[in-house]
């Protein structure tokens, strides 16, 4: 029951905190596939490699000269090692001349 001092209302608090991390603009978005190189990062769950063998296939006919880095090339993206091989995506990539990404994860 409210007390007479406060005639029912009280005095509240927002929940969340400000904002810690300001938000940044999207990287370019690629005007094709055609060409380029995309790699395929995996986390070893859920039949990632029939699905990439499936992007392949279908994505080779609309665009012939696409080319893969297969996820073996990169290992787990979520493992033992998945310290190392997160922190070596943006090495990799520039030395792998990487245009793009697809990174599959099952739950």
């Amino acid at each position: 029951m409210a007390n007479a001092s406060t005639d029912g209302y009280y005095e509240a608090v927002w929940p969340r905190s400000p904002r810690q991390v300001q938000l940044k603009p999207l990287a370019k978005r690629l005007d094709t596939l055609e060409g380029k190189t995309i790699a395929q990062m995996w986390d070893y769950v859920f039949r990632g490699d029939e699905v990439y063998a499936l992007l392949e296939e279908g994505l080779r006919e609309r665009y012939p000269n696409i080319r893969w880095v297969s996820y073996k090339e990169f290992g787990n993206t979520h493992g033992g090692d998945e310290r190392e091989v997160v922190a070596s995506i943006a090495r990799r990539f520039r030395e792998l001349k990487i245009d793009a990404s697809i990174s599959g994860m099952g739950c």
